[in-house]
């Protein structure tokens, strides 16, 4: 699916922005002084890409205590929080585990999270308890920065009559502090 050029414009001038404002932390050579061990995920998509109708576009934020990772043979699991927002005013906030997997440079994150949606004006998913699973895959461009891109598609599990669902993708930018 091509995205239309407007979108595109969109997404171009908040990914800029996204990393203008971390350029001066990611480029600096100051060490931390505080051994800070969370990970913040924000991203930027489109949110419902498979339905032409209700398509948005979408900006979120996830937030990884790392200090919580627990290591397993399916790779280290770890609690995550966070929300999205989409320019309909629609919104979900979200907690639940995702699983790091390393392949070299790259970590490969599926993650499950049940979370409270609200439509805005945008696609009602005909139910406040939505469930979120997620495929991601970021590369690690310095020691505490990766950016990635994900899929995700957004269920209510046939908690209510209907069940709509929606598909969503997007460009990720995480950084540990």
């Amino acid at each position: 699916m091509i995205l239309p050029f407007e979108t595109m414009k969109k997404i171009s001038i908040y990914l800029l922005a996204i990393f203008t404002t971390f350029s001066s932390v990611l480029l600096s050579e100051e060490k931390n002084m505080i051994n800070s061990e969370h990970q913040y995920n924000f991203s930027i998509g489109n949110f419902d890409f498979s339905d032409h109708k209700q398509a948005a576009l979408m900006f979120g934020f996830q937030h990884q205590n790392e200090s919580l990772v627990r290591e397993s043979f399916l790779g280290n699991i770890s609690p995550i929080t966070g929300g999205f927002i989409t320019e309909n005013s629609g919104a979900y906030i979200y907690t639940g585990i995702e699983w790091n997997l390393n392949i070299g440079s790259l970590l490969f994150t599926p993650s499950f999270s049940p979370g409270l949606y609200h439509a805005g004006d945008g696609k009602d998913l005909n139910h406040i308890l939505e469930f979120k699973t997620e495929i991601q895959l970021s590369f690690a461009f310095s020691e505490k920065s990766n950016i990635g891109i994900s899929y995700n598609h957004i269920s209510n599990g046939n908690l209510a009559k209907d069940n709509p669902g929606a598909n969503n993708y997007a460009f990720n930018f995480l950084k540990n502090f």
